[in-house]
This record gives C-alpha cells, sequence and structure tokens, in this order.
C-alpha cells in the first residue's frame, strides 16, 4: 500500500466509499435500462465495512469478496475501468468479460474473487493463508462474508482450519441483518456471530459496521496478530444493506421495519463526511472528491461501452489452468508430494 499521511489517509477512505456508491448508483441505473445481463447485488449502506477493512490491508494481501462484491475490490484499490467492462460482459473486464456481476476477481489487487456459493469464500481465504504460510511469506488473507453464510458449514471449516494451524487469516461478517430476505435474527442464533469465535478458541470482534475508522482499527490489530503468527480473528461489523438482495427485480424481498430510516440515517458516508467536516476538512475539497469520482465513473462506463465482447474462440480461455509447480522446499514442508 502506499505510504500516506493520516489527513490524506482519511480522505482516501472517503475517496474509496464515494467511489463504491457513485459506481453502484450508475450501475444500477443502466442495469435497470438492459445493459447488463444478470442479477445485481449492491452493498450501498456497508461502505465502511469493506473500505475500513481493506485499508487496513497491503497492496499484496489477499482478500476473498462475497456475491456482492463490487465494493470489495474497489475498497482493496481496483481501478474502475475494468471493474465496469466486467459487468458488461467486455473481453477488458477484469475477468475478460466470463464473470460478470457475481464473479469478479482482480489479482492485480490481490482480490481472489467472489462466487455465488454462499459462504464459499472460507476455506478458499484459508488456502491463500496457508500458501503464504509454506511459503514464508508475511502476507494475510482477509474473507467477507455475510450474516447468511454465517450458518454455512464451509466458512467453520475455513475457520476451524485457520485456527488449527494458525494461519494469517482474517474473517469479516458483514452483518447486514438480512440473509436474501430474511432477517438475521430469525437465521441466526445467537446474538452476535462474533460469539461463535469462541468455539475456535479465536478472538471475536464486534464493531459498529457504520464507523470506517472503527472498522480499520479493529481490522488492523487482527491483521497485526496474524502477521505475528497468531493465527485467525473474527471480526463483526454490525451494518445495513440499503437495496434489496438483487437490484431491479420488480418486486420487495425484504420486510422493512422501523429500524430502516433510522441506518440510512446512519448513512457511512455522510457520518464520514460530517466526521471530516468537523475536524477542519473544506467542504470544497469533499465536493471537488465526488466530482471527480463522477467524472471517473463516467469514464468507466464509456470505456466499458465502447470495448468489444470476447469473440467465441475465446470461450474456453481462461477457464482451465495447468497445475502449478510446487517448489520442492515447499513440497517437502507440506509433505504435499511433487
Amino acid at each position: 500500500m502506499t505510504a500516506i499521511g493520516d489527513n490524506d489517509r482519511r480522505l482516501e477512505k472517503y475517496r474509496r466509499m464515494q467511489r463504491i456508491r457513485q459506481f453502484e448508483t450508475k450501475a444500477e441505473t443502466i442495469h435497470a435500462a438492459g445493459e447488463i445481463p444478470g442479477a445485481l447485488h449492491t452493498y450501498a449502506g456497508m461502505e465502511a465495512s469493506g473500505v475500513g477493512a481493506c485499508m487496513a490491508l497491503r497492496d499484496d494481501d489477499y482478500m476473498v469478496g462475497t456475491h456482492r462484491s463490487h465494493g470489495h475490490p474497489i475498497a482493496k484499490g481496483s481501478t474502475l475501468r475494468p471493474l465496469m467492462a466486467e459487468l458488461l460482459g467486455k473481453a477488458t473486464g477484469v475477468c475478460k468479460g466470463k464473470g460478470g456481476s457475481m464473479h469478479l476477481s482482480d489479482f492485480s489487487m490481490g482480490s481472489l474473487g467472489e462466487t455465488s456459493i454462499v459462504g464459499s469464500g472460507g476455506p478458499v481465504a484459508a488456502g491463500a493463508a496457508l500458501g503464504a504460510k509454506l511459503q514464508g511469506l508475511d502476507r494475510v488473507a482477509l474473507c467477507f462474508f455475510g450474516d447468511g453464510a454465517s450458518s454455512e458449514g464451509a466458512i467453520h471449516e475455513g475457520m476451524n482450519l485457520a485456527a488449527v494451524w494458525k494461519l494469517p487469516a482474517i474473517f469479516v461478517c458483514e452483518n447486514n441483518r438480512f440473509g436474501m430476505s430474511t432477517p438475521t435474527s430469525s437465521a441466526v442464533a445467537g446474538a452476535n456471530v462474533a460469539d461463535r469465535a469462541h468455539g475456535y478458541g479465536i478472538p471475536g470482534v464486534i464493531v459498529d459496521g457504520q464507523d470506517v475508522d472503527a472498522v480499520e482499527d479493529a481490522v488492523r490489530e487482527a491483521v497485526d496478530r496474524a502477521r505475528a503468527g497468531k493465527g485467525p480473528t473474527l471480526i463483526e461489523t454490525k451494518t445495513y444493506r440499503y437495496s434489496d438482495h438483487a437490484v431491479n427485480m420488480g418486486r420487495d424481498l425484504t420486510p422493512r421495519g422501523p429500524e430502516h430510516e433510522e441506518w440510512v440515517g446512519r448513512d457511512p458516508i455522510a457520518l464520514y463526511r460530517a466526521r471530516l467536516v468537523s475536524d477542519g476538512v473544506a467542504e470544497a475539497d469533499l465536493a471537488a472528491i465526488e466530482n471527480a469520482i463522477a467524472d471517473e465513473v463516467a469514464d468507466a462506463l464509456s470505456f466499458a461501452r465502447e470495448s468489444a465482447y470476447p469473440t467465441f474462440e475465446e470461450a474456453f480461455d481462461h477457464v482451465f489452468v495447468e497445475r502449478l509447480p510446487i517448489p520442492a522446499d515447499v513440497a517437502a514442508h507440506a509433505n504435499l508430494g511433487a
């Protein structure tokens, strides 16, 4: 990660949250117009969780998203042009137009991808952390998952192995209060997902997911612990999803209670903007950031629209890979075989 001063770091957090919000607002608009195929799962309302967590990572650290993962790679530092091109299925996309909205990955920023299989990121993150440990690298792997995934077996398999092997992994449950259309209270036992950490003998931390600074502090402590060889941490960010499970579905699947207005009143971007202004940042400087990102999003959309679709001949390119050779010393240490 590029070294930046404290003030610049705070502006960078604001910039990344704005980038996510404006990117997805545009994506939702063109999806409604039929320009993006398939479902679109937006992240609006949860920006502080992703940005706070990713700001605690280095560029070479790994990150695994969810199927609601436009925001996660942007929070990690990905650029908008190839992300927007991927949503439109263009060959210039991060996955050559073959992933689309639900299968984004950007290896250039350590984003190992997202899948539509709820909870499947747990073993992927554990595997990435294991790989880093076996190779003697000090990288960490951060896994985002939702409250719905918190009851999936794969997540617990990943946390269990990470705890047993003291892997450099951080598990961040973004509790947005709904698993698809089911309120968390109706599907998840116990008051807090983070309490489940005790079963694995690892720290369980609860943090206000609308506070980007608080999220960064909590994840940074977990990252330091992981790099020191002390194993994983489970962090639960209490946040809220504004939109339905998937936008433009033509039906409201999510029963919204009176808490909706309360959560919208604690919009993470508005809260942070007010904090920056209170701390002396000029509103004109923040407006300049917002305008620059609007231009950035418009440029990304123009780039995506002007890009070509992949050809039929490319259908099976980049789908399968040959097995990578395992270095002899790594194989010997892990008893994996060459």
